[in-house]
């Protein structure tokens, strides 16, 4: 058990650490902000299931979450 906490924390800072190094070295370029959000949204889901422990909710609101993120990161990649 703590075991998952620890990799799923290590993934959190390559997730964070991937995301400052891409921010700063191609701060100009539209596709870096998109892999920036995908990056964010994957860091929430991290969370969501291990830390919020959505992964022993009800389907209905794993569908739910992963429904608007998706619809979320569309609408924010549409604006971009």
């Amino acid at each position: 058990m703590k075991n998952k906490y620890t990799i799923t924390y290590l993934a959190l800072l390559v997730l964070t650490s991937t995301t400052a190094v891409f921010s700063n070295i191609f701060s100009g370029l539209k596709a870096i902000s998109i892999l920036i959000l995908i990056l964010s949204v994957l860091k929430f889901l991290l969370v969501a299931f291990n830390f919020m422990e959505l992964k022993k909710a009800h389907p209905f609101w794993k569908v739910l979450l992963l429904i608007y993120l998706s619809v979320f990161v569309g609408v924010i990649s549409v604006i971009f």
